[in-house]
């Protein structure tokens, strides 16, 4: 399983640039988020990532090759896998059916009694229609089936966006779980006490660069500090 390494990133939205040099890194088996305010540029970050920003440059190391100018498909069979805040369940499909639309990229991806057993909530629901469940649920199906592919870097979109307390524990015990499993995972997330107990290390993102990095011990130190960076 390979770290990822992100070097003066620039990316566009048609003629407005969104990025403006991002440069940080994620080692194999980290967690770590991007934090920063809304249109800091974090979720650009990973779509330029993935490959759907039409227009970027700069590197995007992964594996050690540079994946700018490949195509999102390319990149997804390299091992990367994201997961958007509007998570994109199929309504009209039940959790079972969703789970088995992406296609396997790699080996090496979980099994479905295995998935079940990282998501007993989903487990039980597994003949349910997309449309049936809650919210909570529908992130965890999101999360869930990107892990059948075989990828072993997970770009995960604020997936904890307006879930209840319950829900926002049970998937941080996921994605700690999927880390004792050597998955690396890139986090955008606006719940900093949820992203503090789960990350190696976190980059403060602003006008589409990275401003600040802070360990663990650094929020845990200075909780202030981070919470100053996302006031309005």
């Amino acid at each position: 399983m390979s770290g990822l390494s992100v070097r003066d990133l620039q990316g566009w939205y048609g003629e407005s640039q969104a990025l403006h040099g991002m440069n940080f890194e994620v080692a194999r088996g980290e967690v770590v988020t991007l934090l920063g305010r809304n249109g800091a540029g974090k979720t650009t970050t990973l779509r330029a990532i993935m490959g759907l920003l039409r227009k970027r440059s700069g590197e995007v190391r992964f594996g050690g090759e540079n994946l700018i100018g490949r195509m999102p498909e390319y990149i997804a069979r390299r091992g990367i896998a994201y997961c958007p805040e509007e998570r994109g369940i199929f309504a009209s499909l039940t959790v079972e059916e969703n789970l088995f639309l992406p296609p396997v990229v790699a080996e090496g991806g979980m099994a479905l009694d295995d998935i079940y057993t990282l998501f007993p909530n989903i487990a039980e629901r597994r003949n349910s229609q997309g449309t049936k469940l809650s919210g909570g649920e529908q992130q965890m199906l999101a999360i869930a089936r990107i892990l059948r592919t075989g990828a072993t870097l997970l770009l995960l979109d604020e997936p904890t966006e307006g879930l209840a307390p319950v829900i926002v524990q049970q998937i941080g015990t996921v994605i700690r779980k999927l880390k004792e499993r050597g998955f690396t995972v890139l986090l955008v997330e606006q719940n900093v006490r949820f992203a503090s107990r789960l990350a190696d290390r976190h980059y403060v993102v602003e006008h589409g660069t990275v401003i600040d990095t802070l360990t663990a011990a650094d929020v845990a130190g200075d909780f202030e500090r981070i919470q100053n960076y996302l006031k309005v």
